[in-house]
C-alpha cells in the first residue's frame, strides 16, 4: 500500500519566507520532513527535488527514465558497473569470458546476494532477467529494454553461480550492455507478478543498496538503506552498507522552487536547473554538476521518408546550416562541448567527425538552389509552390530543448526554412511523437547506451531495430556497416567500421547534431559529498556522505 501523507509541501508563499533563520526552521517543520545529518558523515537523510516522477514504475518501462532511472539506481544492482569512460568492471559478476567468435559468454557471480525479499541473487535469478530484458511481456504492457541485443538466443544457469548466455550472431556489446541503466536486476517473484502489481514500487523488490519505504504516485519516493548490504561495486571505493540512512525523491516541477529550496537548506540537490545559473551557484558555494553520458549527442534524426527530407541535398544542407557555437555561447555554457559526431566523445569508438558538423551557410544556401529551393521575397524558400518547412518536436526530457529550438529556428530562417516549434509534456510527447511519425521530420534524440556497436542495430529495421531515418533497408551502404560490426569479433577490428559508420550517417544527413548531451544537471549542498556518477551521468549516492 502506498503513503498518502504529503512528504514536503513547497510553494512560492512557503518560498518567500525563508529570508530568515526561524522562518526557514518553521517551513523544515511544516513541511513534513527533517534535514537529519550527522557530524562523522555516516547516517543522514537527503532529499533530492526532482521535476517529473513519469507515468509508470514497471522495471522494464521505467528503468531507462531520465526520471525513475535515479530511483532504480539505488533499489537495483546491475551485473556490471560501467564509469563515466565506459570502463566496464566487475559487480554481481565478478568475472566473465566469452568464445572466439562473441556468441558465448559465461558470468561468474558473487556468492551471498539477494534481494530485498530474501530471494537469492542466483543463477536461476539471473537467467529470469536476461529473458525478460529481451522479451518483455508485450501481451501484458512490459516491454523488452531497448537496447538489450536483439540477437539473445538464450541463457542456461550452469550452477548456483554461473550463467551461459548465447547469441545467435556475434555480440560484442552484451557485456558492457550488462551495465546499462536498463539493465536493471530484479527479484524472479517481482518478474512473475502481472503488469499492474510490477508498477507498484511497494511490491517490487531489487538487490540494491536502498529499499522502498513509502510512496506516492507523483508526489515522492523515500528510500531506506538496506543494513545487510555488502555487494557493491568495487570500483566505486565501497561494498558495504549505504552511508545516508535515507533518500526521499520530491517531485517539485517548478525550477526555481527546486533551487530556492536548495539555496535555503530545505532540501539538498535539485535537478534539472537552467545552465545560466550554474556560475552564480558556484560562486554561492553550491555543488553543480554536468556530467555527459555515454551515448548520442542532443540531435535529430531524420525521416527520409518525409518531403523534402527525402532529398539528401536537403539534408546536408540542414547539417551545414546550424551554428553549433552559437547554441553553447547562448543556451549553454563552457560546460558544454561541441558535437564532433553524432555520439559523445567519451564513448569508446567515438571519431572526430568535426569537418562534417561546420557551420557553413553558404554552402547550405548552394545546396537548397541545386535541389530546386527558391528564396523569395520574404526569404522563405518555396519548391513548387510549397515552402521549406522543419517542424520541431522539443524534447521534453531536456529542459533547454526549446531554446536550443528557438535558436537555430533564427538560424535556419537565414538559409530560407520556415521552422515551426511544437512543444509537450513528457506523456504527450510519448504518445505524439515517434521515429519516422507522418508529421515528424525530425526526432529530437537523447538517448544513452553503453556500447557503440549496439548503434547500428537500432538504426534500421533489421533484427526489429528502431529504423531511426525510415529506411527500411533501402540502403545498401548503411545494411553493410551494420552487418560488419554485428559480426565483428574483436573491438579492434570494429574501430574502422565504427569511425566508417559515424562519416557515413553524417554525411547523408540522415542524424543533425546540435550538441553533446549533458541531460541531467545536478545543485546540491556543500555539505553532501561523496557522489558519484556513472556512465550514464546517473548521481549515485550509495557512497555519499552529509556532514554539519
Amino acid at each position: 500500500m502506498t503513503e498518502r501523507s504529503t512528504l514536503l509541501s513547497l510553494s512560492r508563499r512557503r518560498l518567500l519566507i525563508t529570508t530568515s533563520v526561524a522562518a526557514t526552521a518553521l517551513l523544515v517543520v511544516t513541511a513534513g520532513f527533517t534535514s537529519a545529518q550527522s557530524a562523522d558523515g555516516n547516517g543522514g537523510e537527503i532529499t533530492f527535488l526532482i521535476d517529473s516522477l513519469g507515468d509508470t514504475w514497471i522495471p522494464n518501462n521505467s528503468a531507462i527514465s531520465s526520471f525513475q532511472g535515479h530511483i532504480w539506481g539505488h533499489v537495483a544492482d546491475k551485473l556490471l558497473y560501467v564509469d563515466a569512460d565506459g570502463k566496464v568492471s566487475p559487480w554481481i559478476a565478478e568475472k566473465w569470458e566469452q568464445n572466439d567468435t562473441a556468441t558465448e559468454f559465461t558470468l561468474h557471480l558473487k556468492s551471498g546476494v539477494t534481494f530485498s525479499d530474501g530471494t537469492a541473487l542466483d543463477a536461476s535469478a539471473v537467467v529470469a532477467n536476461l529473458d525478460i530484458w529481451y522479451a518483455g511481456r508485450k501481451s501484458d504492457g512490459i516491454n523488452p529494454i531497448g537496447l538489450f541485443p536483439k540477437t539473445y538466443d538464450h541463457a542456461e544457469a550452469i550452477d548456483a553461480a554461473t550463467v551461459k548466455v548465447f547469441f545467435k550472431k556475434p555480440t560484442l556489446g552484451f557485456i558492457p550492455t550488462l551495465g546499462y541503466h536498463g539493465s536493471i536486476l530484479i527479484s524472479p517473484k517481482t518478474l512473475a507478478q502481472p503488469a499492474a502489481q510490477q508498477a507498484d514500487l511497494s511490491k517490487t523488490s531489487g538487490s540494491g543498496p536502498y529499499v522502498v519505504e513509502s510512496w506516492k504516485e507523483g508526489d515522492f519516493v523515500k528510500l531506506v538503506k538496506r543494513k545487510d548490504y555488502n555487494w557493491g561495486p568495487a570500483a566505486v571505493g565501497h561494498t558495504g552498507p549505504a552511508y545516508l540512512d535515507t533518500i526521499t525523491y520530491k517531485l517539485v516541477s517548478e525550477p526555481s522552487l527546486r533551487l530556492a529550496a536548495v539555496q535555503s537548506g530545505q532540501a539538498d540537490v535539485a535537478y534539472n536547473a537552467s545552465p545560466q545559473e550554474l556560475e552564480s551557484l558556484k560562486a554561492e558555494g553550491f555543488t553543480t554538476a554536468t556530467p555527459r553520458y555515454l551515448g548520442f549527442v542532443n540531435g535529430w534524426a531524420i525521416n527520409t521518408k518525409l518531403a523534402p527530407y527525402d532529398d539528401v541535398k536537403v539534408r546536408q544542407a540542414l547539417q551545414a546550416g546550424i551554428n553549433r557555437q552559437e547554441i553553447i555561447d547562448t543556451v549553454y555554457t563552457p560546460d558544454w562541448k561541441l558535437a564532433t559526431s553524432f555520439i559523445q566523445s567519451n564513448v569508446p569508438g567515438a571519431t572526430d567527425q568535426s569537418d562534417l558538423l561546420a557551420y557553413n551557410p553558404e554552402k547550405a544556401e548552394k545546396l537548397l538552389d541545386e535541389a530546386g529551393w527558391t528564396k523569395g521575397a520574404n526569404g522563405i524558400r518555396t519548391k513548387n509552390g510549397e515552402p521549406l518547412v522543419l517542424t520541431l518536436h522539443s524534447n521534453p526530457y531536456l529542459a533547454t530543448s526549446k531554446s536550443v529550438d528557438e535558436l537555430i529556428a533564427q538560424q535556419l530562417g537565414k538559409i530560407g526554412w520556415k521552422v515551426a516549434i511544437r512543444a509537450y509534456d513528457v506523456v504527450t510527447f510519448g504518445q505524439k511523437v515517434k521515429y519516422g511519425g507522418p508529421a515528424v521530420p525530425a526526432y529530437e534524440v537523447t538517448r544513452s547506451f553503453i556500447d557503440a556497436g549496439t548503434v547500428a542495430s537500432i538504426l534500421t529495421n533489421a533484427n526489429n531495430g528502431e529504423n531511426w531515418f525510415a529506411l527500411d533497408e533501402s540502403d545498401k551502404t548503411l545494411n553493410e556497416l551494420r552487418d560488419k560490426i554485428a559480426s565483428a569479433g574483436s573491438t579492434e577490428s570494429r574501430k574502422p567500421l565504427l569511425d566508417e559508420l559515424q562519416k557515413y550517417i553524417l554525411d547523408q544527413g540522415y542524424f543533425i547534431p546540435r550538441t553533446q548531451i549533458v541531460q541531467r544537471i545536478y545543485v546540491q549542498s556543500p555539505k553532501l559529498k561523496g557522489e558519484i556518477y556513472n556512465g550514464v551521468a546517473y548521481a549515485s549516492y550509495y557512497t555519499a556522505t552529509k556532514s554539519e
